[in-house]
């Protein structure tokens, strides 16, 4: 709102402008009865025209509404009456033209109503001063008294168009400021995203969007990081589970060992089979339920494996959200470029018109010419900016195939795992063979030999199997060194120890009377006495991601 002195000033300049001097004021005042008396009547026939224009109805909430407005309008043009031109006035006239810009009420209908109005307020002055017999002098105080009115009723319409046409300038210059800081956040958080993103490229899955992203970005942001952080504790997962994984392949790999001695000493005696059928069944039992908990154990590894890939897949479907957004930015920057061109080439018409107008066109051709600077200036940045989105575009593309490949290699791990549960049920089975070849044993020593033969394979393909899930497990491990969690790359779980072979057994003594049983020896062609089961190696120390 501008100051009252310069609103002083401003009113001065306007009535000194229009000739509302102190003289004219004195008529004006010398009307103000005549003005007072019709003026009730000229807002009467000008609010039922409002009533009768949808347009300017529609300002209205109610009937109240719009008695209110005339009773506020009855008490400015008494002050108009009196030509009390003053700071009262001023305040009252900016006040009612800052409401119908706020409004939207166009000049159209402002112009309309002062028509209106001052049609009502001629008549009346004229009707009351109109000479009983007309002569050229009353006929010039007629015209002097009409001209103080229509000039008054001037200088109330250029204030009120005025004071709309600023609350216009005002309302522009402040949609100009947001868009500049909408542009400048928007820069700011594709930079950030484009930051954040070729950190993730790197295998970085610590970094994160910083929390103080403009309000529109913030959803953005917090996708991106939620996703990220699934992502992150995924691969974490997947590090503990390599880890895990490569601690039971040790497990049976040392459980194969151990039943591979204990075949051997099988075959080396049959004399002692009696003896140790019962600890032996024993023993192989609780190998077939640990090889059963054991494939339990991979099932499970399986479905969080299978989870992980669908929190990849989530991340490359929010990567693709981002992109079509960022597409979409890019169609309306392409549709401001097409106007800036549009503009460009009205401005040089423009500017071709004003040429041919000659020195009248001049200063149009000048105002011409400043348009297609800024719509040449506003194609410009639209260019820059289409660039901006398009890399940002190829950078979310990048990202989006860097997820796909971690969720290709999620998928390869599942298909590992899946093998594995597959060796694990086969382990079982196997064990399930040799108790049931042991219960047979009682029956029929004699079959002793070729179970062990049988149960010896199997022994070989366990040991085989059981090393190429430690190789795979190691590759697993290898590959993920790559990302990067908590600050750190994530390391690859050390190599267990073997555990230490137990003794070999002592051949026991044949029993008296010479009846012992001699077995034939086996796969190592030497002959040997059963031994006792063999404990599981000590614990192992482990190295988490």
């Amino acid at each position: 709102m501008t100051s009252q002195p310069h609103d002083t000033v401003a009113l001065r300049e306007r009535l000194d402008f229009i000739g509302l001097d102190d003289a004219a004021r004195r008529r004006l005042q010398a009307l103000s009865q005549v003005i007072e008396h019709s003026i009730a009547g000229a807002l009467d026939a000008f609010y039922t025209r409002v009533r009768a224009t949808p347009q300017t109805h529609a300002m209205f909430s109610n009937e109240q509404h719009l008695q209110g407005a005339k009773q506020r309008q009855e008490r400015h043009w008494a002050l108009i009456a009196n030509a009390e031109f003053d700071g009262r006035y001023v305040d009252g006239v900016s006040k009612v033209g800052r409401v119908h810009a706020r409004l939207g009420l166009e000049p159209r209908w402002y112009i309309g109503g002062y028509a209106l109005i001052l049609e009502q307020l001629i008549a009346s002055v004229v009707a009351a001063r109109w000479p009983s017999a007309f002569g050229r002098r009353r006929a010039a105080t007629l015209a002097r008294d009409v001209s103080v009115v229509v000039k008054a009723a001037m200088l109330d319409m250029d204030y009120g168009i005025s004071i709309y046409l600023e609350e216009l300038a005002a309302a522009r210059r402040k949609t100009e400021e947001e868009k500049a800081k909408a542009e400048a956040d928007q820069r700011r958080a594709l930079q950030s995203l484009a930051e954040a993103l070729d950190a993730l490229a790197a295998g970085d899955l610590a970094s994160r969007l910083s929390a103080d992203m403009p309000a529109e970005f913030a959803g953005m942001a917090g996708n991106f990081n939620a996703a990220v952080g699934a992502l992150h504790a995924a691969i974490a997962d997947v590090s503990a589970t390599s880890t895990a994984i490569m601690a039971g392949a040790e497990g049976i790999a040392v459980a194969s060992d151990d039943l591979s001695r204990r075949t051997e000493q099988q075959a080396a005696s049959l004399e002692q089979s009696s003896a140790a059928l019962h600890e032996l069944s024993q023993s192989v039992r609780l190998t077939a339920d640990n090889a059963t908990q054991a494939s339990h154990v991979v099932s499970a590894t399986q479905a969080e494996a299978s989870q992980s890939g669908k929190v990849v897949a989530d991340a490359v479907a929010a990567m693709g959200r981002i992109k079509a957004s960022s597409q979409e930015i890019a169609a309306i920057i392409g549709v401001i470029d097409e106007i800036a061109f549009q503009t460009n080439l009205l401005a040089l018409n423009a500017g071709v018109e004003a040429a041919r107008a000659g020195d009248a066109g001049r200063g149009f051709a000048v105002v011409a010419q400043e348009v297609r600077s800024l719509a040449q200036r506003c194609a410009s940045s639209a260019r820059e900016i289409k660039e901006l989105i398009s890399t940002s575009g190829d950078q979310v593309e990048a990202g989006v195939s860097l997820v796909g490949a971690a969720g290709e290699a999620l998928a390869r791990m599942i298909g590992r795992i899946d093998e594995i549960n597959h060796l694990m049920t086969d382990i079982a089975s196997a064990a399930g063979e040799q108790s049931r070849g042991i219960a047979e044993v009682n029956t029929a020593v004699s079959q002793m030999d070729q179970i062990t033969q049988q149960n010896a394979a199997m022994v070989e393909e366990t040991s085989a199997e059981t090393q190429r899930l430690k190789d795979e497990a190691l590759d697993l491990a290898a590959k993920l060194e790559r990302f990067r969690i908590h600050g750190e790359a994530a390391r690859p779980a050390a190599r267990p120890a073997a555990a230490p072979r137990p003794p070999e057994p002592q051949r026991m003594p044949p029993r008296a009377g010479g009846a012992g049983v001699v077995a034939t020896g086996g796969r190592g062609g030497r002959a040997s006495a059963l031994a006792p089961s063999v404990q599981a190696g000590p614990d192992e120390s482990w190295e988490e991601f």
